[in-house]
């Protein structure tokens, strides 16, 4: 039996409005009891023992593809879009804007 989808880039919702994006490009293609590797501290600190008893994530696919490159290409630029590497939007942990001497205005190059 084949996949359901192919290689993914996926974005985690979780009830506190915050994003998570990632991708999977294991195995033969998604497997939809996967849900990435968020830095569990953080999502953790968010929310209270009581609120994390009852938790509903939301998982959307927002591009497939059977191409490994593209996929990993486009979750980069879904970070990047999304704005998911701004902890008051979301919990991805790369990309990252990085300062430049001191000056929050200044970005570098994307490379």
């Amino acid at each position: 039996m084949s996949p359901a989808f192919a290689y993914v880039v996926y974005k985690i919702t979780f009830p506190n409005g915050k994003i998570y994006i990632g991708k999977d490009i294991g195995g033969g293609g998604h497997s939809l009891r996967y849900f990435g590797s968020w830095n569990n501290a953080s999502v953790e600190a968010d929310f209270s023992r009581d609120e994390m008893r009852s938790f509903v994530l939301r998982k959307e696919i927002l591009f497939e593809s059977y191409d490994k490159v593209a996929v990993t290409r486009k979750e980069s630029e879904l970070i990047r879009r999304l704005n998911a590497s701004d902890p008051t939007i979301g919990y991805n942990r790369t990309h990252r804007r990085r300062v430049i001497s001191g000056d929050p205005t200044q970005e570098p190059p994307c490379t």
